[in-house]
């Protein structure tokens, strides 16, 4: 009960979030084309891949819910995977296309409202602030991210305020085209790095925060297991790992001396991260079958 109303807060978090990022963006696509100001413009595309991010994240935090069927026998947390690979793409896209917009701004700069960005700067702090401090503590993965996205936003609506101060007493057009350009850019490094790790996951690679051989010495000083071998670790999700080895014990160990080792084994594996193992029990001198190539 405890985990439906927690997953059920989570995903009234994320919708209220999406909510009011999606409203807001209308309202900075507008107040761009108004002030004819680049860094309102980048800010808006950002805000709009977000609030497409956040529909997302609404969407598979409802179908995360769902438990695992015939087809999907591991459940759908993986979906969320998708998710993430599309908005990448998408705001990979958006942000060259602010590039391209925005460095030939820097050779002939127009002259965007200063009072608009204003105060248009301070609604985007104080709405992206509300969806901030409603994601606060947020536990699940897909809170966090979407927490990081939103902190985003109100930086890139910081460095907005402080800019259109500057362009209130003093006629420097240059620093709109610019501050749309290191906002784009800092989007751009963080939207590369965590595409790295989705297709890291994608490709079922190892957990940065998991390694083989420590979870292989920590599994082979158990009690009663003599060697650990064709060990695979890869994740569902980024937060859900996945474990399956093969421990090899001595031929003449007792079959409820066997069940206790792998009840330790599973345990040990827990602890250090591993959210489901598969453990293959071996005796000494047993031929291990694999298939090419593993």
């Amino acid at each position: 009960m405890v985990h439906v109303r927690a997953a059920g807060r989570s995903e009234a978090n994320i919708r209220t979030a999406f909510i009011l990022n999606l409203l807001f963006t209308i309202v900075e696509v507008a107040g761009g084309i108004y002030t004819g100001s680049l860094a309102i413009t980048a800010n808006a595309l950002h805000d709009l891949g977000d609030s497409f991010s956040l529909g997302l994240a609404w969407y598979f935090e409802r179908i995360a819910q769902k438990k695992p069927s015939p087809l999907f026998s591991y459940g759908y947390r993986r979906f969320s995977l998708l998710a993430a690979l599309i908005n990448a793409v998408v705001l990979i896209g958006g942000s060259l296309l602010i590039l391209s917009m925005a460095v030939p701004g820097l050779f002939s700069p127009g002259t965007p409202d200063a009072p608009g960005m204003f105060l248009l700067s301070l609604l985007g702090i104080t709405v992206n602030g509300v969806a901030v401090y409603r994601m606060r503590g947020g536990k699940t993965l897909n809170e966090q991210v979407v927490t990081w996205h939103l902190l985003e936003d109100v930086l890139g609506w910081a460095a907005v305020l402080v800019v259109s101060i500057v362009l209130l007493f003093r006629d420097i057009p240059w620093l709109d085209p610019a501050l749309s350009i290191l906002i784009t850019l800092f989007v751009l490094l963080n939207i590369i790095r965590n595409l790295r790790r989705t297709l890291l996951i994608f490709l079922q690679g190892v957990p940065p925060a998991i390694s083989i051989d420590a979870v292989e010495e920590a599994l082979v000083a158990l009690s009663g297991v003599c060697e650990v071998h064709d060990t695979h670790i890869w994740s569902l999700d980024g937060e859900h790992h996945i474990l399956t080895a093969h421990v090899v014990i001595d031929a003449d160990t007792p079959s409820d001396a066997i069940r206790e080792i792998r009840c330790r084994v599973k345990l040990r594996a827990a602890e250090m991260g591993v959210s489901h193992a598969t453990i293959e029990i071996e005796e000494q001198g047993e031929v291990c079958v694999r298939p090419e190539g593993f």
